[in-house]
């Protein structure tokens, strides 16, 4: 039997976390989220956008007694680097060296991070968020494969009069999102292969301002200098190239607690263990720091312990007989983006959001997508051609970890005004195909249409809609279900700030 060791147990702790969060990333019937939702609200920088305290503070305090376990264990896109990482070492053993830290680099990601979430620059935001990089890797190489996979069984257990699955349509995001995410994932998969936590060290903002803490750390690993015949082996086998075999020095701002150097040493002179007063703190630089006292050892101590198938493509939809082909909707060109009910307007989803795709992945009608504007880029934004924001659904709002889609409830999602309808004429079809139609006003969930004649002096004339923007939720359903191709003869208008009716 395989002995048990640290190493084993943050391995086994990390690919329950990171199977956890991909598979929060690819399930489209949200009831994933129910039991695993809270994987996502406890990542760091969505946390602190989201002000939630507790979290934030759990995971400082989490580091200060046991290191930066947290990029090791709850980071995803750390826990990818590192199965990155590991394929490298395949290729080739003892690899990595030591190398002194980068630490104005470092320094100058976190303040560029801190000002671009105070001036609600979302683009820089989404590129650099380590949990959101992540969720648009997932979301734009997995979730087609997933869905794929998911009608294949649809289409199995169908032809066995079994219900069990169900087809869904598989589209893929955006092109911007999709080449964002392939530029990632490459540099990662590159620099994760050749030097392992390169990017965690020197570019994550999350991971240096965790590394602050970590200086302080009770529980580290500690070399024991009586036991080390300086071979080395200990800085060779690490991927956070911060153990420096020559003077005996760990720098704990960059070691993420992999627990590999310990497994590696044969002199058994690297331990995981509590930190006393005879062994010194080494600081970023790895110079020697003063001892931190009893009494703040012991309020570290008692703080933490208290706080702690068919999917290929479906068939084209044809009417008169399959003689005509039904166009694919194009979406309108809206002055103002449609944001979901909950963001409570634009400049409240530009600050908060990091672009992470959960709500993407959760939306059931595929609505929202990533948005190819530069100023809130990625970040969700509504369009209409697939579906629509059906009034009871608030699977966006209570997935969100980052306070950029607020909670809502069914009751307060129907009052929410997040945009208006505007009728296009030249498109309605009662006016250029001489045809009763009426589908917008018919399905209408706040009943904000109503049908009138096209001529007001001949009640029998064709009737046309007339909206009543006071009454409208802009929840999209005349402009998804109206029959006019490929544009729309109605569609919705977003508003900056969203408002209750």
């Amino acid at each position: 039997m395989k002995k048990f060791t640290l190493r084993n147990l943050r391995v086994a702790l990390a690919v329950v976390f990171f199977l956890s969060i991909t598979l929060l990333f690819l399930d489209f019937t949200g009831t994933v989220h129910a039991w695993l939702g809270w994987m996502a609200k406890i990542q760091f920088l969505p946390a602190l956008l989201a002000m939630n305290v507790a979290v934030v503070a759990g995971l400082v305090l989490m580091t200060l007694l046991f290191g930066r376990v947290y990029c090791s264990i709850i980071c995803p896109l750390g826990v990818m680097q590192d199965v990155f990482a590991w394929f490298g070492k395949k290729s080739k053993k003892h690899r990595y060296t030591y190398s002194p830290a980068k630490n104005v680099l470092r320094w100058l990601m976190v303040v560029l991070m801190g000002a671009a979430i105070i001036l609600g620059i979302g683009a820089f935001v989404a590129l650099f968020a380590p949990y959101s990089a992540y969720g648009r890797i997932a979301q734009s190489f997995l979730s087609p494969l997933w869905q794929w996979g998911n009608n294949l069984l649809a289409y199995w257990a169908e032809r066995r009069e079994s219900y069990a699955f169900y087809s869904v349509d598989v589209w893929m995001r955006g092109s911007v999102t999709m080449i964002v995410a392939g530029i990632t994932a490459v540099a990662l998969a590159v620099l994760a292969w050749r030097n392992g936590r390169t990017y965690c060290n020197t570019v994550c903002p999350v991971g240096t301002v965790l590394g602050f803490f970590a200086k302080f750390s009770l529980f580290r690993p500690v070399i024991d200098t009586s036991k080390c015949n300086g071979c080395g082996l200990c800085a060779r086998n690490c991927k956070a190239s911060c153990i420096d075999s020559k003077n005996h020095k760990i720098d704990y701002s960059r070691c993420v607690d992999c627990m590999d150097c310990i497994g590696k040493c044969s002199k058994r002179a690297i331990s995981y263990s509590l930190r006393t007063r005879q062994q010194p703190a080494e600081a970023l630089s790895g110079s020697e720091a003063p001892a931190i006292d009893s009494g703040r050892r012991r309020f570290f101590t008692i703080t933490a312990l208290a706080g702690t198938a068919a999917a290929m493509k479906a068939q084209d939809k044809v009417v008169d007989g399959g003689l005509a082909e039904i166009l694919d909707k194009k979406a309108p060109v809206r002055k103002t983006p449609v944001v979901p009910p909950g963001a409570q307007g634009i400049r409240n989803l530009t600050t908060h959001c990091t672009a992470c795709q959960l709500c993407v992945a959760v939306c059931p009608n595929g609505v929202l997508r990533p948005s190819a504007d530069f100023e809130r880029l990625m970040q969700p934004e509504s369009s209409y051609e697939r579906g629509y924001c059906r009034p009871e659904c608030t699977k966006c709002s209570d997935v969100c970890p980052a306070g950029a889609i607020k909670p809502i409830t069914v009751a307060d999602k129907s009052s929410i005004q997040i945009g208006h309808a505007v009728w296009v004429k030249e498109n309605c079809v009662p006016l250029t195909d001489g045809v009763e139609c009426g589908n917008c006003a018919r399905h209408c969930p706040v009943g904000a249409i109503q049908m009138v004649a096209s001529d007001p002096d001949n009640e029998g004339s064709l009737k046309i809609p007339v909206v009543n923007t006071e009454r409208c939720i802009g929840c999209g359903a005349c402009e998804n279900l109206c029959p006019a191709r490929p544009f729309s003869a109605i569609y919705v208008e977003g508003h900056e700030n969203h408002r209750t009716i």
